[in-house]
């Protein structure tokens, strides 16, 4: 029994990746919360891998249940989910709806093994068991941890700024004093909106407010900025600007973004409220971007940089997006250095309105190897470009902003 058991473990085990992917996109697709944004979604995927890998593991070894406890990425999700007043029945619910998952996975995998009937009826029992008492204490453990951090999270955030910040995001018809007095901010000015977030679970606020701070300072703002914290890794911000600095506001803030700091995406200054609300969809907008773009992103995504208001209106299915661009540009979609190169002569070839003078300008290069280059790219393509111009131009460009996420990781040969 005990050998059938542990081999069950080890088939399972084997196929832990494929299992915590379609438990993961199943748990996206049943609850409507969890599907809010990636970042949320990737710390879901490692809670249930974590979960999933300690289950399979106390099978094949035989561990007593009262000596584990919930993994980190279990802890943090709870956590995460806490702080962004996500109810503790989507939690329950995801370990129930999970928990149901991996004991179909169980059963299929009991089914194929060559056990006599008898056998097969312990074995289940016996995985069934095992599951339901990891599920029971695990699940307590994470519901605690979301209580804490809820608790904590309510006693130390302002709720009637962040209630007003969120009603004014909303919509709707809003008594400017009023509002002005209750998220201590001035509604009348014209807004740069900026979301600051970081990839881990390490508490990085204080350095994401003060990165506001050091910008208000920066370009003279009289007004003191507004910043809130969406959850321990995320931060909203509003800077009150200058007239006199309305053009340069963006420019600015990103040179001030240093090189190992959290993630930073910006609006456009707009103003009043419509401008506060407008602004902040477009910081929103530039993060989606960023966020998509996979481990390659940049540190800074302004809305307003060139492509980012079309990729943000794109950029909701990345792997349609990939399938079209690798249509589009053929081979020269590939994600080699020397591809890489060609795209980006190509792209400041068509930016220069067909100039090998202008682009080799730009990109610092002899007009000889700009011209190359840009024969090279239309080679690697298979294909001229006249006649659909402006759907290879979309295409570089996106693959520049999405970059691995959008390219195919073949070398077809370039």
């Amino acid at each position: 029994m005990t050998q059938a058991v542990a081999g069950i473990g080890t088939r399972l085990d084997a196929r832990l990746t494929d299992i915590t992917r379609s438990i993961s996109e199943l748990l996206v697709s049943d609850i409507a919360e969890l599907r809010d944004e990636e970042q949320l979604q990737q710390i879901l995927a490692d809670s249930v891998a974590a979960n999933i890998d300690a289950f399979f593991a106390a099978a094949r070894h035989g561990i007593s249940i009262d000596l584990l406890h919930a993994p980190a990425a279990a802890i943090e999700h709870a956590r995460r989910l806490a702080q962004r007043d996500i109810s503790a029945n989507v939690l329950v619910r995801s370990y129930r709806l999970g928990h149901q998952a991996v004991l179909k996975e169980v059963l299929e995998e009991v089914r194929t093994a060559d056990f006599d009937p008898q056998l097969a009826l312990d074995v289940f029992d016996v995985m069934s068991t095992i599951s339901f008492n990891y599920i029971d204490r695990i699940s307590q453990e994470v519901v605690e941890v979301y209580q804490q951090a809820r608790e904590s999270w309510l006693e130390n955030r302002n709720s009637v700024r962040i209630t007003e910040i969120r009603e004014l995001l909303a919509g709707g018809d809003v008594d400017i004093d009023a509002a002005t007095v209750a998220i201590r901010y001035p509604l009348q000015r014209t807004h740069l909106a900026v979301v600051l977030w970081c990839d881990d679970s390490e508490d990085r606020l204080a350095e994401m407010e003060r990165l506001i701070q050091q910008f208000a300072a920066s370009i003279g703002a009289a007004d003191s900025p507004l910043f809130v914290s969406v959850d321990r890794a995320t931060a909203w911000a509003w800077v009150a600007v200058p007239a006199a600095v309305i053009a340069e506001a963006v420019t600015w803030l990103g040179s001030l973004v240093p090189a190992d700091g959290p993630y930073v995406a910006a609006g456009t200054p707009q103003s009043g409220v419509a401008g506060f609300r407008l602004s902040h969809r477009q910081a929103e907008d530039a993060r989606a971007v960023a966020v998509a773009s996979g481990p390659q992103r940049r540190r800074f995504t302004a809305f307003g940089h060139r492509g980012i208001a079309l990729a943000a209106l794109l950029g909701s299915n990345v792997d349609a997006l990939s399938a079209w661009a690798t249509e589009v540009l053929g081979p020269l979609a590939c994600s080699t250095d020397g591809d890489q190169r060609l795209r980006e002569t190509l792209q400041a070839f068509l930016k220069a309105g067909g100039s090998n003078k202008a682009a080799a300008e730009e990109l610092h290069l002899h007009t000889n190897s700009v011209k190359y280059r840009v024969q090279r790219a239309i080679e690697r393509r298979g294909r001229p470009i006249e006649d659909d111009r402006l759907d290879v131009e979309v295409a570089l460009l996106l693959c520049s902003l999405f970059g691995d996420r959008l390219l195919d990781p073949v070398d077809d040969g370039g």
